[in-house]
């Protein structure tokens, strides 16, 4: 069997942090191939010449901004307010800098969760802990399937904490299983003799968990429960294939005729929490699951630019089921790749795939919702050189919590409009890729929405890119996009948008090919040579439109050095900040961000932002993750923050027998990657 070698040798100088382990096994070595991404693009204003022809774009002022719902939670508004009514402010509890009051955690290199003075720390739940009664204790040294299908699973990416209805302190924790590490999993891991209940423990390891936990009364600590909503997906569970991909030639199998039933879900990344209460993950690096894509049929270069390459997987689940063996069953790759819906309130529910909003590398998706009650998902395809999608419903929010309710909003998503998007910069001739800020209002353009794929109620999909079928929109969204000429972005990773102001945010982590050699180069929105920082976009969205603004909020980085930018905020007064991942927004109206790779030398962490008033921009550092980790799925309440902590340790000379970390439990123990959750001593607000 042919196995892609481990790239050994790796400058991080100046380059993201993460390990050659973590790059592998994460997302098969994306950053030492070329970005699949080799399209030349198509001249925007053809492409602006041939919609309007369709009559796609509507000319004249467009809708206004329109204000969002408080929380994921909340309700969606009056169907009778207008979409341009005014947009309600934050409500600060206090003085100016409500929700960021506290001591920025300086940068370091420790083996722990940093916090700041007077705040508190505990793991919430750790991988291989059992979410069932009759789940065994966790052993290291002895894993099975079996066991490990009923705890909690690895890596976990995406998390959110959901309210029950009528118990106090009592909640919901959803959280995905994004990949596995098999030499930091298994003693004596010799990639060469992998056995099978390996590779059948790594299976049960993917995908997603949902757990109940309980608070504690005067700390913010959760403790989990075996609860009757407690459920593990892995990569065998049976998932619903929806939309203008289901039933069609791309996703029909041998062991599925129908194209509809896929099993499995992996390489999930961030999510999203719906106003109906489900849970949204998506599917990202699932390119390196899937063998021999060299021997698969390409006559359209679709293998190709899906990142698929030639030889055995790191996993190698190839070996034990043919349908990652794209010479044997090329189609089962195409039913991978969605954004993925579960009902976290029904356990034996079929959780759902949604093509009508692309197949891509997602990154997540996260909900926005008018006051009329119309659903907008943003998504980005976390790629070098990859695009930023959107996805405008065609159905309301049908009120209350019942069964015919979820019913309804659980195919919300099955019908409507997805996009890509096309940026121009206000100060194109200023750019030169230094990073020096064009204008006093720093990095600003505007940008359209260029419509790829309309599904009807029927769920049958229409193409709205000349030569291609529904069916390839949905399934090769890529290639779609790259014919309509849509912007090549640094990394477009975790979408948000603000519960106050309705602007959406976007990270965009690094790309350190930008304007390298032959690749492409500088734009106002992607305005640095050789990206190693990231910066994170905001946009003003015309939401169930086609227009938008934009600006860059940071130019991330060291704030002494030159090439970075905090909204305009005295650089001085800042935390050093680096390949910014995972977004999330607190009850004030804070951004909060948490890193990925930092290139800066120190490790990971999460940050919070302030947005308006005069201390727009200050960015301050919360806290810090261990040795070797990622910081990831920050949720920020009035009384905790939680964030999953991936794969701490990981090193390149690192294993069972030689760690670099012992987090979370310390002494000798393994790393293990888990939850975790801060909260203030004396029992206060977050931040105030």
């Amino acid at each position: 069997m042919s196995l892609k070698p481990l790239a050994l040798f790796v400058k991080h100088d100046g380059q993201s942090a993460r390990s050659a382990m973590t790059c592998e096994y994460k997302c098969d070595n994306a950053c030492f191939h070329e970005p699949p991404n080799t399209s030349s693009g198509e001249y925007f204003g053809d492409i602006v010449a041939n919609l309007n022809r369709r009559g796609l774009i509507k000319g004249g002022a467009a809708a206004v901004l329109a204000v969002g719902a408080a929380s994921a939670l909340a309700a969606c508004g009056d169907a009778n307010s207008s979409e341009g009514s005014s947009t309600p402010a934050p409500t600060p509890a206090g003085t100016p800098g409500t929700g960021t009051n506290f001591t920025a955690v300086a940068p370091n290199k420790e083996d722990a969760i940093v916090v700041p003075e007077g705040y508190d720390q505990g793991v919430v739940i750790r991988w291989g802990d059992p979410i069932f009664a009759d789940a065994p204790a966790f052993d290291f040294e002895n894993q099975t399937a079996a066991a490990q299908a009923k705890q909690f699973g690895y890596n976990n990416d995406f998390s959110a904490l959901l309210p029950i209805e009528g118990q106090p302190n009592s909640f919901l924790l959803a959280a995905n299983h994004e990949y596995t590490t098999g030499p930091m999993m298994f003693r004596g891991f010799d990639k060469a003799k992998i056995t099978d209940e390996q590779i059948a423990i790594t299976k049960a390891a993917h995908g997603m968990a949902v757990v109940e936990v309980k608070g504690e009364a005067g700390t913010g600590k959760l403790t989990p429960a075996f609860g009757k909503y407690n459920r593990r997906i892995t990569a065998d569970t049976e998932f619903l294939l929806t939309g203008p991909a289901a039933g069609s030639q791309y996703t029909v199998t041998a062991a599925d005729p129908t194209g509809t039933k896929v099993l499995g879900t992996f390489a999930n990344c961030a999510g999203g929490v719906t106003p109906w209460g489900t849970i949204l993950s998506g599917e990202e690096n699932f390119n390196g699951y899937f063998a021999n894509g060299d021997q698969a049929s390409d006559p359209k270069g679709r293998v190709k630019r899906y990142g698929f390459t030639k030889g055995g997987t790191p996993n190698q689940w190839e070996r034990t089921d043919k349908r990652f063996d794209m010479s044997k069953e090329p189609n089962e790759a195409n039913r991978f790749g969605y954004v993925v819906e579960v009902n976290p309130w029904d356990a034996n529910s079929t959780p759902v795939k949604h093509s009508a909003m692309g197949r891509l590398k997602h990154e997540g998706a996260t909900i926005y919702v008018t006051p009329k009650g119309d659903v907008v998902s943003y998504t980005g395809d976390d790629e070098k050189f990859d695009y930023m999608y959107k996805f405008v419903s065609k159905r309301k929010i049908q009120s209350g919590t019942g069964a015919a309710a979820m019913r309804h909003n659980i195919t919300i998503l099955d019908a409507g409009t997805l996009y890509v998007a096309k940026l121009t910069g206000d100060h194109a001739d200023k750019i030169d890729g230094s990073g020096k800020v064009p204008s006093d209002k720093g990095f600003t353009g505007k940008g359209q929405w260029i419509p790829l794929l309309e599904t009807g109620e029927d769920g049958k999909g229409k193409s709205l890119v000349d030569g291609m079928t529904a069916a390839e929109v949905a399934v090769f969204t890529r290639l779609a996009a790259d014919k309509v000429g849509a912007t090549k972005m640094d990394r477009p990773e975790d979408f948000e948008a603000n519960p106050f102001t309705g602007k959406v945010y976007l990270a965009l982590t690094n790309n350190d090919n930008r304007a390298k050699d032959d690749k492409p180069g500088v734009d106002e929105a992607n305005p640095r040579k050789l990206n190693k920082n990231g910066q994170v976009l905001e946009i003003t969205d015309n939401h169930t439109g086609t227009d938008f603004t934009w600006s860059l909020l940071l130019v991330c980085g060291d704030p002494a050095a030159a090439d970075t930018y905090f909204a305009g905020f005295d650089k001085t007064k800042v935390s050093p900040i680096s390949c910014p991942d995972n977004l999330a927004f607190d009850s004030y109206g804070n951004l909060w961000i948490s890193t990925d790779g930092n290139a800066l030398k120190t490790n990971d962490g999460l940050f919070s932002v302030v947005l308006d008033g005069p201390n727009r921009g200050e960015t301050k550092q919360f806290l810090t993750v261990p040795k070797g980790a990622e910081t990831c799925g920050p949720i920020i309440t009035e009384s905790r923050v939680l964030v999953s902590v991936q794969h701490p340790g990981e090193a390149d000379d690192a294993t069972p027998d030689n760690v670099s970390s012992h987090w979370p439990d310390g002494g000798t123990a393994q790393p293990r990657p888990s939850v975790a959750v801060v909260w203030r001593k004396d029992g206060g607000r977050i931040g105030v």
